[in-house]
């Protein structure tokens, strides 16, 4: 049976399904599922179960939060997309299940932190408009280019 903590989870899983979820539990991020897989073996970390012993074993792997800045560059230097899901108020005060949602969506081509970006190297972002439907026969085309971490055009 599933419990109204995986519930909220998945709930919120499912608006995010190509991204790790990175889900606050008190001073922790878990990761469930196959996104527990790919955390552990990412980040060298321990995968082990959730559901003390029963058929419906779910795998769990997690982190301190304050580790996010040491583990988040590796997830998205190893390519993948993550959702951090963080808690909306203060457990002791919740009535009920923690109110949670994700506050931030990062990605290996879209990340802005000096934790993740690489110092040593340029950051480009790069955005191409081509004409559309709406086009009025003219065959032009736009392009801009950022590096990210200097906010050099």
């Amino acid at each position: 049976m599933s419990t109204p903590l995986m519930q909220q989870y998945a709930q919120v899983k499912s608006r995010y399904p190509d991204t790790i979820l990175l889900f606050r539990m008190g001073d922790f991020f878990e990761t469930f599922d196959e996104d527990a897989k790919v955390t552990a073996r990412v980040l060298g970390i321990t995968l082990t179960r959730r559901g003390n012993g029963t058929a419906g074993e779910t795998p769990l792997a997690g982190f301190p939060h304050h580790a996010l800045d040491a583990y988040l560059p590796k997830l998205l230097k190893a390519g993948h997309r993550v959702a951090i899901c963080e808690q909306l108020e203060d457990p002791k005060q919740a009535k009920g299940i923690v109110k949670r949602d994700v506050i931030e969506v990062v990605t290996p081509g879209v990340a802005f932190s000096d934790k993740v970006l690489d110092q040593k190297r340029n950051n480009f972002l790069t955005a191409i408009a081509l004409p559309g439907p709406l086009a009025t026969g003219m065959d032009t085309c736009g392009l801009a280019f950022v590096d990210v971490s200097t906010a050099e055009f």
